[in-house]
């Protein structure tokens, strides 16, 4: 998919359609903007030290600071080996596949909404990521299956890690 493939222009297609969609652009960037570093760290590291003062367990901690570092770990190496060219006007750049900024999101948001242990947070949480994706795409910064990718891949890491937490540490309190 990143240079070939049946996917691929059906992908190129459906970013173009979301580009030209009619979505406001200020909302859109809003949620862009919501997968930054800089955003999704700082909401990850207040609900980690809640989680921590409020369970007394450190293990929560570290454990989302180690998925939080093995996502970019992953994002990083993937990018620069897949290559892909970004959507216009990003083109002909590379290293757009998987999304950092997706994959950011959906793992820092991810990881709250496991912590906290709300069914509602983890509502929010894919409705909030739905919002990143879509406000990627349509700001010409990925292109659909950039995002998608990354989704999968925050998928394993947060399940790797509710995993962990549950057979090590705590389990996730709550009803979710």
């Amino acid at each position: 998919m990143a240079a070939d493939g049946p996917l691929l222009a059906p992908d190129e297609r459906l970013g173009d359609a979301i580009r030209t969609s009619g979505i406001p652009s200020g909302p859109a960037e809003f949620f862009a903007d919501l997968g930054n570093i800089q955003v999704a760290l700082p909401v990850l590291a207040a609900t980690v030290a809640y989680a921590t003062y409020r369970t007394r367990h450190w293990l929560p901690a570290a454990t989302a600071a180690l998925t939080m570092t093995l996502t970019l770990a992953l994002v990083l190496p993937l990018q620069s080996l897949l290559a892909r060219p970004g959507p216009p006007p990003m083109a002909p750049e590379t290293g757009f596949y998987p999304s950092g900024h997706a994959a950011t999101a959906a793992v820092a948001y991810g990881i709250c909404a496991l912590l906290l242990g709300r069914r509602e947070l983890t509502y929010g949480c894919v409705v909030l990521n739905a919002g990143v994706g879509i406000g990627l795409v349509r700001q010409g910064y990925h292109w659909p299956a950039d995002v998608l990718g990354s989704w999968c891949l925050a998928v394993l890491l947060i399940a790797g890690l509710g995993r962990l937490l549950a057979r090590y540490g705590r389990q996730p309190g709550g009803d979710g």
